[in-house]
C-alpha cells in the first residue's frame, strides 16, 4: 500500500511570506525526518494549479497571512477535497478579522478590550476618550504584528491610523491593558503550557518577535496552578467560539489586578526557531518533530469542516 502523501504549503505573497517561508521550512524537515512522503510548494510560483496537479492526500498549511490563513486556501483545498490542518473556512476567515473575533467573545461574554473601527472621519478626540491612552492602533486583518502601534497621546493616534491603513483597508484602535502577556498553544483538545511574554522595550512587535535576541519566554510561565487552569480553560472557550479546531493559539494580557483580557487568535501559528507553540510544546515534553506529526494527524476531512469540527481524517 503506497505511502500517502503530504504537500507542506507555505511562502505565499502576503506580508508575513518571510515568516512563512521558515516555517515551512522547518515542518517539511520535520515530516522529511520522519520518513513522510512530503514536498513543499510555494503558491506564488504557480498558484492552485500546480498543488491541484501534486494531488496530495493531506495538507499542511503553513502559508501565513491572507491567502493561508483566512479561509481562502482552506477553501480552495475543500474544492479540491483535500484535508488539510487548521481550522476549516468559517473559523480561518474569523479568526483572521481581529474585530469581529471581538464581536463573537463579547456575545459570549468573554473578556476583551473595548475597541472602535477608525477611518478617515474618525473623531481622534472622542476615540482617545473612550478608550483612554495610551491605547493601540492595528490592522484589522494582519499578523506578525505589522502595522500596530502604541499610542500615547492624541497628536499619535492619526500617523498610527495611518500606518496602519498602510497594511489594511480596516484599521481599529482597542483600549490598552497594562500588565503581562501570556499565550497559549492549543493541540486538538489540549491546551499546551502558558508561556509569559517579556520584552524588554515592553511591546512585544515583529522585531522582538522574529529578531530579538532579548525577549524572554517564561516557562513556566510563573502563574499559581488554579491561574494557570483558568487561562487555559478562557483560551479554549475563545478558540471554541470562532469554530477553531486542529491546533492554533491565542493571546492574553493580566492587568493588574488578575483579570484575563483575549487579544486575538491565530489559526496558523508560526513554527520557526522563534516561535511560541513549539516552545509550549517542548516544555510539555513534545519534541519539535513529535509536534509536527501530532498538527498533521488533525488534518480535516473538507466536508467535516463546514462546521469547523474535530474529525480527522
Amino acid at each position: 500500500m503506497p505511502q500517502e502523501s503530504v504537500v507542506v504549503v507555505y511562502g505565499g505573497t502576503s506580508s508575513e511570506r518571510e515568516v512563512s517561508l521558515k516555517s515551512g521550512a522547518a515542518v517539511l524537515a520535520a515530516l522529511e525526518r520522519q520518513g513522510l512522503n512530503v514536498v513543499g510548494y510555494d503558491p506564488r510560483e504557480r498558484g492552485l494549479t500546480g498543488l491541484e496537479q501534486l494531488a496530495p492526500d493531506k495538507v499542511f498549511i503553513a502559508l501565513h497571512g491572507r491567502g493561508g490563513e483566512d479561509g481562502s486556501l482552506q477553501g480552495a483545498l475543500e474544492l479540491l477535497d483535500i484535508p488539510y490542518t487548521g481550522s476549516g473556512v468559517m473559523a480561518s476567515a474569523l479568526g483572521m478579522d481581529k474585530q469581529r473575533t471581538k464581536l463573537v467573545w463579547q456575545a459570549l461574554n468573554l473578556p476583551t478590550p473595548e475597541s472602535t473601527i477608525l477611518d478617515d472621519h474618525s473623531d481622534w478626540t472622542g476615540v482617545a476618550e473612550r478608550l483612554g491612552l495610551p491605547l493601540i492602533v492595528k490592522p484589522v486583518h494582519e499578523g506578525s504584528t505589522l502595522g500596530i502601534n502604541i499610542v500615547r497621546t492624541k497628536a499619535e493616534l492619526v500617523s498610527a491610523y495611518r500606518d496602519a491603513a498602510c497594511f489594511d483597508a480596516q484599521v481599529m484602535a482597542e483600549r490598552f491593558v497594562v500588565g503581562e502577556e501570556y499565550t497559549v498553544a492549543l493541540l486538538g483538545d489540549t491546551a499546551l503550557p502558558a508561556i509569559r511574554v517579556e520584552v524588554p522595550g515592553g511591546f512585544y512587535d515583529y522585531e522582538a518577535k522574529y529578531l530579538s535576541n532579548t525577549t524572554q519566554y517564561h516557562l513556566p510561565c510563573g502563574l499559581s496552578a488554579a491561574d494557570e487552569e483558568a487561562l487555559s480553560a478562557l483560551c479554549q472557550r475563545a478558540y471554541a467560539a470562532i469554530g477553531g479546531s486542529g491546533w492554533g493559539r491565542v493571546d492574553v494580557m493580566r492587568d493588574g489586578e488578575g483579570k484575563f483580557w483575549l487579544l486575538e487568535v491565530n489559526t496558523v501559528p508560526g513554527m520557526t526557531d522563534h516561535s511560541l507553540v513549539p516552545q509550549a510544546a517542548a516544555y510539555a515534553g513534545m519534541g519539535f518533530d513529535q509536534l509536527v506529526v501530532a498538527i498533521l494527524s488533525t488534518a480535516v476531512r473538507p466536508a467535516s469542516s463546514i462546521t469547523d469540527g474535530h474529525e480527522t481524517a
